[in-house]
């Protein structure tokens, strides 16, 4: 099932709102799902903001909220480990079940993605950590999908493709041409020498 978490995430502010405008206090469904969908947009500081507002006795009578809050304050902190290990562990209610499943997985790509744009070489055990998934995993599934292979001489590095090849992998999957514009270089480079100057 495809959700569209910006429109989700809009119906769940609406409610809120319209909650506390007739004096009332929203429901632990509302917050628990409003969020978890803040958690999975990366909108931490508006899930920090909506977790101040919640009323300590909902915090204090409704564990989903304080296992979705430990899971914000891991991604917060970049603990990755923890934050994996706090989405697979947990048993989920029924009505944010599928958006832990969302996050999980979204916090698991963007991790790959950064990954990718990051190193030219990458111990399995490094990958592991930063993924949340077995070494086996990440030979079986990962290492194909990605186009990442293994080191000749040391079976636990990963070699992953450099940002030519990706782009050179890309266009021969879609068969269209990759061009980059020249402000999207200048940004590049910008950024380039402002991290060798820092």
């Amino acid at each position: 099932m495809v959700v569209n978490f910006d429109k989700l995430g809009d119906d769940l502010e609406k409610q809120e709102l319209e909650a506390w405008v007739q004096n009332n206090v929203p429901s632990v469904q509302v917050y628990a799902q409003l969020l978890a969908v803040y958690l999975y947009q990366n909108d931490l500081c508006n899930a920090k903001y909506l977790w101040k507002r919640i009323p300590q006795n909902v915090k204090n009578t409704h564990s989903e909220l304080l296992q979705i809050w430990s899971v914000g304050q891991h991604m917060w902190k970049r603990d990755y480990q923890s934050t994996y290990s706090t989405l697979s562990t947990t048993t989920w209610p029924e009505y944010i079940k599928d958006i832990m499943k969302s996050l999980l997985d979204n916090v698991r790509e963007r991790a790959i993605n950064l990954i990718q744009q990051s190193y030219s070489s990458l111990s399995i055990n490094a990958v592991s950590t930063m993924t949340g998934l077995t070494q086996d995993d990440i030979k079986n599934n990962i290492l194909s999908k990605y186009h990442w292979t293994l080191d000749t001489t040391d079976s636990n590095i990963i070699i992953l493709p450099t940002i030519q090849q990706q782009q050179s992998l890309i266009n021969n999957n879609n068969n269209q041409t990759l061009t980059t514009s020249s402000e999207d270089q200048l940004y590049k480079l910008t950024e380039f020498v402002s991290f060798l100057e820092n």
